[in-house]
């Protein structure tokens, strides 16, 4: 007889599989990360629809089969209804799924990323501020996610000389970190102290003071920059594990 397994999970990317199954990553409370089979789930008379759509945290209910987990049963805990009305909300949240796809590796149970990706789903959801503060979300999950993943870089201090950085023009190596400008010997790309302040807040968490910075064009290209080299960088160093 199949054991079933029952927990709760963010469900972050669905493929389909031949005619009516999809295959589901989900983000578990209790498991990690997992790919479950929703077996004719695409069938409009499946029970399984109303409770597994992507970005729902759901209540779920598995077994496992001879290679593959398989859903048995699925309960909507929360839709994130606004998240899904919203063409930019859907597009960040879309960002955030991908980034935990690609950098969360293997099925290792982990609270603090399952409360990270609760966290940030309920802001994108809630969030009523204009869409360069929420498109902050995005960032703030990847620069947490990087930190409990073991990748936190130190903010406060020059990489190379060690002394504690001044509000001055600074330079980002992913594989180093920040770089003072005596320091800098043409790698890395250049960081404003504005974008360290920011960075310095999404990892005390404060949202209080980051949903009040105002942020222009200039410096949210600069985050933007900053934190696609970031991922890049890590994304590359687990490619060349593998």
């Amino acid at each position: 007889m199949a054991v079933h397994y029952l927990t709760q999970g963010f469900i972050l990317k669905k493929d389909n599989l031949r005619e009516a199954d999809q295959v589901f990553t989900v983000f578990t409370k209790d498991f990690g990360k997992l790919k479950i089979i929703g077996k004719a789930i695409r069938k409009i008379k499946s029970k399984l629809r109303s409770g597994a759509d992507l970005f729902y945290l759901s209540e779920i209910e598995f077994i496992q089969g001879k290679t593959h987990k398989i859903l048995t049963d699925a309960f909507v805990v929360n839709k994130f209804k606004n998240i899904k009305e919203d063409q930019e909300k859907l597009e960040i949240a879309c960002q955030i799924a991908e980034a935990a796809d690609n950098l969360i590796k293997g099925s290792e149970k982990d609270e603090k990323i399952f409360n990270l990706l609760d966290e940030v789903f309920n802001k994108l959801n809630n969030c009523s501020l204009f869409l360069v503060h929420c498109s902050l979300i995005y960032y703030y999950f990847l620069w947490n996610l990087l930190s409990i993943l073991g990748y936190q870089i130190d903010l406060y201090h020059c990489h190379i000389c060690q002394k504690r950085l001044k509000p001055e023009k600074f330079y980002f190596n992913p594989g180093e970190g920040i770089i003072c400008s005596t320091c800098y010997k043409e790698e890395g790309a250049e960081v404003s102290p504005g974008v360290i302040k920011i960075l310095r807040l999404f990892l005390k968490k404060d949202w209080d003071i980051l949903s009040k910075l105002k942020i222009g064009g200039e410096l949210n290209k600069s985050l933007e920059e900053v934190s696609r080299i970031y991922l890049s960088y890590y994304q590359q160093e687990d490619n060349l594990v593998k």
